[in-house]
Formats: structure tokens, sequence, C-alpha cells
């Protein structure tokens, strides 16, 4: 059983930011990078909205220098995956790829989130070359150029409208004659002239060479077949949070985001602090995943100092 002081189980800004913070303050954080070392910026192009980049940043490469600068004040970050955890008891404990147990004394969940796709290979083929899972992050690609939003609730009437800042012409696909959005989001999507809702319409193709140049839609009612052009597809059908492995350790919300006090990273398990997207589901930034990373680092920081000032533990 290997004994640390702080683990911190996933990668990305907010897993990177809270290693640099507890490495500074000398808890010597262990970090295991998870299945995706780096988080969703590894798969993401140019990164031109995170402040200190005025020409923008390639996205495996800022995570790349962020590990680099966690690694710098001394984190050991290791590849592996959490695989269980234990947090009924304290130290609190955890499994990494099934053979390798370990106890902790605080531990910083940034596991982050998934974005749901809808599973069409062109979709895998252009993922960076028109097609995205977040209009704030790269919309500004596609400034001057018609694009698609996939979705039918709040988050994808968000994405079109704030996608008409910049677009000439939204599209936005819905599957059924009606929207999931709440009213206020859906009378603003109606009302913008720059919108058009394609009704009872899903998605059958992204097309393009080397680039998104369209999609093809198929009505469900009549099934009739529909070429559009357009430079960028956004889907906008959710995200998951990658918390399945904290199901009955800590509380989650009805979605599965791990829920936090308000104004900290504490979870209602003491010790354990959650940060970036696993519990974000409103912002899912780099930069707020970041500032939380920073957060639930000082969160661990002050609970592992009270306990030093504690009466001895049994």
């Amino acid at each position: 059983m290997e004994k640390v002081k702080v683990l911190i189980i996933g990668s990305g800004p907010a897993g990177y930011t809270a290693a640099i913070y507890a490495a500074r303050a000398g808890l010597t954080p262990v970090l295991y990078t998870g299945g995706q070392p780096g988080g969703q910026l590894t798969i993401t192009g140019e990164v031109e909205n995170y402040p200190g980049y005025p020409k923008g940043i390639d996205g495996p490469q800022m995570m790349m220098d962020l590990r680099a600068q966690a690694e710098r004040f001394g984190t050991q970050v290791r590849d592996g995956v959490v695989t269980k955890v234990n947090f009924s008891g304290y130290p609190l404990k955890a499994v990494v790829d099934g053979t390798h147990d370990l106890e902790a004394e605080a531990v910083v969940i940034a596991t982050g989130a998934s974005a749901k796709y809808l599973g069409l290979p062109s979709e895998q083929k252009f993922a960076n070359k028109g097609v995205s899972a977040c209009a704030v992050c790269d919309g500004f690609f596609y400034r001057g150029m018609d694009v698609a939003v996939i979705g039918a609730g709040d988050s994808a009437a968000e994405e079109a409208t704030y996608l008409t800042k910049l677009c000439p012409k939204v599209y936005l696909v819905v599957r059924r004659d009606e929207m999931r959005a709440s009213k206020i989001m859906q009378q603003r999507v109606r009302s913008n002239p720059k919108i058009e809702i394609l009704w009872n319409s899903v998605p059958e193709e992204v097309l393009g060479t080397d680039e998104v140049s369209g999609m093809r839609v198929v009505n469900t009612k009549t099934g009739e077949r529909k070429d559009i052009p357009i430079k960028g597809f956004f889907v906008a059908i959710g995200h998951q949070p990658n918390t399945e492995i904290f199901k009955g350790q800590i509380d989650l919300d009805e979605t599965g985001y791990i829920k936090v006090m308000p104004g900290s990273t504490r979870t209602n398990v003491e010790g354990v602090f959650a940060v970036g997207d696993a519990a974000d589901r409103v912002y899912r930034q780099a930069v707020t995943a970041a500032g939380t990373g920073c957060m639930g680092a000082l969160d661990a920081e002050r609970f592992l100092a009270a306990r030093e000032h504690e009466p001895a533990h049994v």
C-alpha cells in the first residue's frame, strides 16, 4: 500500500493547476493522468481564449507546458487510470489500473467531462476540421461563415445564439417538432433572424474533403434528405462527467456532476475536493477549470494544515 499526501485524479488544466499549487506548497502531490492525458484540450486545435497567449497556442502543447510546470515544482505525474476509490474511511483509498493500492491524506478529483457526440464516422473524420462541441471555444474560427448547431436543449440554444454574433447564418437541427430548451431560450432562438430551425431533422453525414463543407440532414417524418452548405458543425447534445467511479462514494447531482460546497471545492467527504469540468456543468472552459484547480489545491492545503493542529488521530 503506497501512502501519498495529496492524490490528484486526472490531468487537464484543472488537475495540472492543482498540482502546481500543491507542489509549491510542499504537499508532494502524485497525479495520475487518466484515460485521456491532458483532458479535452489534447483533442483541440488552437486555443485562442486562454489568457497569456496573444497568438494562441496549440491545445496539446498547452497541456505539455502545464505538465512540465507541475513537474518542475515536484509533482509526480504518472500515466495510469484510477479505477476504484474508497472514501468511507480515512486515509482515503484508491486503486490504480486495478492493481496498485494507494492511501491519500487528501484527494483532488479532476476527471473532467466528455462532450457527447452523435457517433457519425464523418464526425470523427472532421474533428478540429469543422466539427466542434464548443461554440465559445471555436466559434471565432468560423466568423463570417454559415454553421450548424445540433441539439434542442438550452446548451444548443445558447450555442446557436452565441454563433449569430459571428456568423451570418446558423442552422439549428432539432430531432423533433419541439425543443427541450427553456421557454426564454426558445423565444430567443425563434426571434433571431439569423437562426433557421430545421425541425424533425437529424444529421446523417458531415460533408467535405479536407474540412467541413456541408451536412446532410434527413427529415424524420418524410425521409427527405437535404445537403446544406456549412463550414462549422457544432454538436450541442450535452456532456457526460467522468465520475462513474465516484458513485456511492461522494454526492453527485442527477446528471453525475460532483456536488461541491458553495464557494469552495469541498465535497461532502472530508479531504476530497472536486475541480474542473467534473464539478462544473455551466462554464466548462479551460480558464475556469484552471481557476478551480487552484482552489482545490488551496482547500486541500488548508484541510491538511488543520489536521496537523488537531489532537493525535486514532
